[in-house]
């Protein structure tokens, strides 16, 4: 038996289903992780893995990016929780102002779920209106207000709307098809309550769905026209598509940006921000509440702080190579799979892409789901076999990170190679 084996058997006697996120689970256990480093992760048994799953895209810098690290391990010797404003706050709000146009002010928090909830809320506040639109497959964290259609784990787990949420909160959540902007321009004619559209500038959490052309611009246009501000979800995509995320990428720009992921390398931290007007909504100096204990912690902050400065050092070197390693690993793959007459597609966009087994393009949540995810998984075990992790999930990204190598490419395009013959047969 092997350690991850007794290990997840022990899990399972204290944690529900073993895991603390349901995506994390596969069959018949997944691995227990032991340490990392730059591109590669050790199990328990002492088996290394190039990790293509980048802690679901928040290790845009790798696994413990040195710069980083001695940031964190400064401020360790100087406290680890104050529960009262340091000019560190200060510091890491303006690195994000100075990268986000959009934003003219921001407020810091814990997990991608909590800058969510925070922005449909200002959103509510702001407009005094009680509906928002968000697009199907679209996730945007485990809240009630959000669980409806979503993507990641809960399309991963055949999960529409999620037990214990309310009816009365679920009805308040308009579903519009993504890249459809002519079905959302019908809705908010449809409906005069409106307080907000969310979206996801690039799908990362139904596999990769990119937005076709005009869509985001479409979108922007149509919540203008109606007064209804845009909330840019960019939890995975903000500092990982570009310095300014996807609104700097696509030309767009949004009433509120949620961030997080990328924005701490590792630790736990995110934000929510937007225009003036809007963020002043939030107390004490307005009436939507928020608060957190944990929020700002300057261990967190300090690891932004470097984050942010490391990848605005590197700029655009990094982010061309990022692009450019992962446009000729997508290849490389698409022609593979080419070569054995495996029906597919293959997305990708920045330092992210994803394969679909299907013979259609994949541009929504429907397109997605009808892909075969039998042979995903097939896919996804043998790559493991081979010490290629990637998320255990269709419904997920492959993901790149700066640390990655020519060879851990090499690597992973010999255990596609061999993963598609398995999957013909």
């Amino acid at each position: 038996m092997s350690k991850s084996s007794k290990m997840f058997s022990d899990a399972k006697k204290v944690i529900p289903s073993g895991v603390n996120s349901p995506v994390r689970y596969f069959t018949p256990y997944p691995f227990f992780v032991t340490k990392s480093d730059k591109s590669s992760i050790w199990d328990v048994d002492g088996k290394k893995y190039t990790d293509f799953c980048n802690g679901y895209g928040a290790l845009l810098l790798g696994h413990r990016r040195k710069e980083i690290i001695s940031a964190v391990s400064a401020q360790l010797k100087r406290g680890t929780l104050f529960c009262t404003p340091s000019d560190l706050e200060v510091e890491l709000s303006n690195l994000i102002i100075k990268n986000y146009p959009s934003i003219g002010k921001v407020r810091l928090v814990n997990t991608g779920s909590e800058a969510t909830m925070t922005a449909i809320r200002l959103a509510r506040g702001f407009t005094k209106k009680k509906k928002i639109i968000k697009f199907e497959g679209c996730y945007h964290g485990a809240h009630d207000s959000v669980l409806v259609k979503a993507g990641s784990g809960s399309a991963h787990n055949g999960i529409s709307v999620s037990e214990g949420g309310l009816d009365e909160v679920s009805r308040n959540t308009l579903v519009v098809q993504y890249n459809n902007s002519q079905q959302l321009e019908d809705v908010i004619r449809k409906n005069k309550d409106v307080a907000g559209v969310i979206v996801e500038p690039i799908l990362a959490n139904m596999g990769l769905v990119l937005p076709e052309k005009n869509f985001l611009k479409d979108i922007r246009k149509i919540t203008a026209q109606n007064d209804v501000p845009l909330i840019f979800d960019e939890i995975v995509t903000g500092f990982r598509v570009s310095s300014g995320g996807a609104q700097k990428y696509f030309g767009i720009k949004p009433d509120i940006t949620t961030l997080g992921k990328a924005l701490g390398n590792g630790f736990t931290i995110a934000a929510v921000g937007g225009k003036k007007e809007i963020m002043n909504q939030l107390t004490p100096g307005g009436r939507v509440y928020q608060a957190s204990t944990f929020a700002g912690n300057p261990v967190s902050v300090a690891a932004g702080i470097s984050s942010i400065k490391t990848m605005n050092k590197l700029g655009n070197k990094m982010y061309s190579k990022l692009e450019r390693y992962c446009a000729a690993l997508s290849r490389a793959i698409d022609d593979i799979a080419t070569d054995l007459k495996i029906p597919h597609q293959i997305n990708f966009s920045a330092s992210m892409f994803q394969i679909f087994f299907t013979d259609k393009p994949v541009i929504d949540y429907h397109s997605s789901k009808n892909a075969d995810a039998k042979k995903f998984n097939k896919l996804f075990r043998h790559l493991l076999k081979k010490g290629i992790f990637i998320a255990p999930s269709q419904f997920e990204v492959v993901f790149l990170s700066e640390a990655h190598t020519n060879n851990d490419l090499n690597k992973a395009v010999d255990a596609y190679s061999t993963g598609l013959q398995t999957v013909k047969h």
